[in-house]
């Protein structure tokens, strides 16, 4: 892999690597939602969210479709989807591993 794809992926993680946007990526892939929807949602002031959903639709992750004076923004390629739940799948696996070293601790006393 070319250094430039390894930077074009970093570029699409780093967007997302929020925990205001991971929270746009899953609201938005259950329906298109307006800023102030997701501001609402999300207890932030406008401007803040606007900020978010331009790094998102920069990197790709989301698709903004004006219907009269508002933006609905939706998941442009729901797979990420997929990939958070790849991320859960480490966090449950770390838990496993946390709650065995804790017993093994426990059982030497």
């Amino acid at each position: 892999m070319s250094k430039a794809r390894y930077n074009a992926l970093a570029d699409v993680l780093k967007a997302i690597a929020h925990p205001t946007r991971l929270l746009i990526a899953e609201e938005v892939a259950k329906q298109p939602r307006c800023v102030s929807e997701l501001t609402n949602m999300i207890g932030a002031d406008t401007s803040t969210v606007s900020k978010h959903l331009s790094v998102m639709k920069n990197s790709g992750l989301v698709e903004g479709k004006k219907n009269g004076n508002q933006i609905f923004y939706s998941l442009r390629v729901p797979c990420i989807l997929e990939f958070l739940g790849c991320i859960e799948s480490v966090l449950e696996h770390n838990a496993k591993d946390n709650i065995q070293l804790l017993n093994t601790l426990c059982s030497c006393k």
